[in-house]
């Protein structure tokens, strides 16, 4: 056999050998650092979640670190907005945080003009005045449905002919 030929059999059986090691391996998965590992800028971007930054799970880090990572781009308004972003959502509750997460699967699920729609809503909502924000934010008033109608007059009314039902006598 030819030494090239030779060769490119035992290159091509060593392609086949690591791609069947890799596959045995498993997918390749992402790296979680744990909060004194990240970098003291991704520490300083990420502080509002540095409590309980250990405790999520690999994605959640990614995604926040990504954030980290895009932050220095950012203009100083999309800046103060995360970070505010990040405060609100260490203050929510277990329960809060899944809701958020499953509206905003569902606006994403939305049609383009739908979600320009919602977009357009938020936008005029956030141009409100703080009291006004205050006052949409509140729940309504429990309403009582076993209260009892408002009590409203007798009218006058016309009465009714003779030989109607109302004026035969039983």
């Amino acid at each position: 056999m030819a030494p090239a030929l030779r060769a490119l059999i035992a290159g091509a059986a060593l392609a086949v050998a690591l791609a069947s090691v890799s596959a045995l391996a498993g997918p390749a998965t992402t790296r979680s650092p744990s909060w004194r590992e990240l970098s003291t800028t991704d520490q300083q971007v990420l502080a509002p979640l540095s409590a309980e930054w250990d405790k999520l799970d690999t994605s959640r880090k990614q995604k926040w670190l990504g954030i980290a990572r895009r932050y220095p781009t950012m203009q100083p308004a999309e800046q103060e907005r995360i970070q505010q972003q990040m405060r609100t959502w260490t203050q929510l509750t277990p329960a809060e945080r899944q809701a958020a997460r499953e509206r905003y699967k569902s606006l994403k699920q939305l049609p383009p003009e739908k979600r320009a729609e919602v977009r357009e809503k938020w936008q005029q909502y956030q141009e409100l005045p703080p009291e006004k924000r205050e006052e949409l934010a509140k729940p309504p008033p429990p309403s009582n449905v076993f209260a009892k109608p408002p009590y409203r007059s007798p009218t006058k009314s016309t009465p009714a002919p003779a030989g109607s039902p109302a004026t035969v006598p039983k």
